[in-house]
């Protein structure tokens, strides 16, 4: 490969800070949230022009889904943007749980109050190219804008990229299944002109369950038996129907999914329909490619709605998400890794920072929790190898294949964004590593902040 080298060059150092949190999704903005109430100074960046990643960014509106009457919240932050987008009118009660789907445009606004609330510096608009490192310690990062290269300097860094990107720059280990073995992309979509009265009596007359779910294309799912008559807002005979009728090829079967919400207003939300294979969201050949394929394939299906969906017939596409949704890449080998034992049998830790429901979902399992089950995550998980003053947040967490359809969900990496932040304030405060820190400090302060860890 013909490479270029680039000249040495002095990078302004603009900005020091206690914690640096990289990235804004569910597990950035939570560790940025409980770093600041525990009493630092923070610093939250972020490369797109607004806070909340997957819900906002990536229009994932559903973040509390798997919730029904014996479900064990985790409470705390993950709680807390749920209730916040309620307190501000920006969440409508969503279709297939007890919870509320989270408007992805109205929450740009509940993420900026909160973070101004909390006195977090915010830098959006710069994208992490490079940690900065004193050996095996990192001090911070370096960032592209529109202002060029610009360095800033903390005493713990967070590494919210949900792609692990500062941890793997830096040097710890990461691994990354093969490109055919990675869970779906997703291109996000919302539509207007729905007939809602009309759309919602064609639900009522075919209801589907979770058991419908296996009709060709990725969504055959294992289950505990329990989630198989459970209502679901599933559409998938529209697209068989318009695969028969020639309007859309055969081998795009993999075309079906839920829908969020139906609003007064006639809009159709949160349409999780289009699910792209082989695409590897550390690759920007990759997302270029499936950015462009999806946005065709939700084309299609709204055709495919609008012949064979009862109120749909008017239906326009009103917005895409800003990006496409990724779900696995590239997991940190941290000091403890999930295993599938954790998720599906109720892991206890005696370092957990937080508990989560056991809720699986990816990977063609969907266990949903119903029964009062949970598991917990251990403050090992956050931790990776090799690296000092690092600490990861979100879906990069160390797991196995099955942990990972559990812990990458964003209440999740929300629960697991606390836990960080908390453990990178009394670092700091104590003057201790992260890996000493006492774990009953962190667990009493994630208590005082509302936040579940036995």
């Amino acid at each position: 490969m013909k490479t270029i080298t680039e000249p040495a060059r002095d990078i302004d150092v603009i900005h020091e800070t206690d914690v640096l949190v990289v990235g804004s999704g569910p597990g950035g903005l939570s560790a940025a949230l409980a770093a600041a109430r525990a009493g630092v100074e923070v610093t939250l960046v972020e490369r797109f022009g607004c806070f909340g990643g997957n819900i906002t960014v990536v229009g994932v509106e559903g973040m509390h889904w798997y919730r029904h009457e014996q479900t064990v919240e985790s409470n705390g932050i993950a709680r807390e943007f749920e209730e916040a987008a309620k307190t501000a009118g920006a969440a409508v009660p969503e279709s297939q749980s007890l919870s509320y789907e989270i408007d992805s445009e109205g929450f740009k606004l509940v993420a900026d109050r909160m973070v101004e609330e909390a006195g977090i510096h915010a830098m959006l608009h710069r994208s992490f190219v490079a940690p900065i490192m004193e050996g095996d310690r990192i001090t911070g990062i370096i960032t592209e804008s529109k202002a060029g290269r610009e360095a800033l300097l903390a005493k713990v860094v967070i590494d919210a990229t949900g792609d692990a990107d500062v941890a793997h720059r830096a040097g710890a280990p990461t691994e990354k299944a093969p490109r055919e073995d990675l869970m779906a992309a997703s291109v996000m979509f919302h539509v207007a002109g729905v007939d809602r009265q009309k759309f919602l009596e064609g639900v009522k007359a075919d209801p589907q369950t979770y058991a419908d779910w296996g009709g060709g294309g990725e969504w055959n799912i294992e289950t505990t038996g329990k989630e198989d008559e459970m209502f679901s807002p599933f559409l998938h005979k529209p697209f068989a129907q318009a695969i028969e009728a020639g309007m859309i090829p055969p081998h795009l079967n993999t075309i079906a999914g839920t829908w969020g919400a139906a609003h007064e207003t006639g809009e159709l939300t949160y349409m999780n329909l289009i699910h792209l294979g082989n695409c590897d969201g550390t690759d920007p050949d990759d997302l270029t490619r499936n950015e462009i394929e999806g946005r065709r394939q939700a084309m299609l299906a709204i055709e495919a709605l609008r012949a064979f969906t009862p109120g749909c017939e008017g239906i326009r596409l009103r917005n895409f998400g800003m990006t496409l949704g990724i779900r696995d890449t590239r997991k940190v080998d941290t000091a403890y890794r999930m295993t599938e034992w954790d998720v599906r049998e109720q892991g206890r830790f005696e370092d957990s920072i937080g508990i989560f429901p056991e809720f699986i979902d990816g990977y063609g399992v969907l266990i949903l929790p119903t029964t009062g089950r949970y598991f917990e995550i251990p403050y090992r998980n956050l931790l990776p190898k090799r690296i000092k003053g690092l600490l990861v947040s979100g879906r990069a967490t160390g797991g196995e294949k099955i942990a990972h359809a559990a812990t990458r969900n964003m209440a999740c990496c929300a629960v697991i964004g606390q836990g960080a932040g908390v453990a990178a304030a009394l670092s700091i405060k104590s003057n201790r590593e992260l890996e000493d820190i006492d774990i009953g400090s962190i667990q009493r302060e994630l208590e005082r902040q509302d936040s579940r860890v036995h």
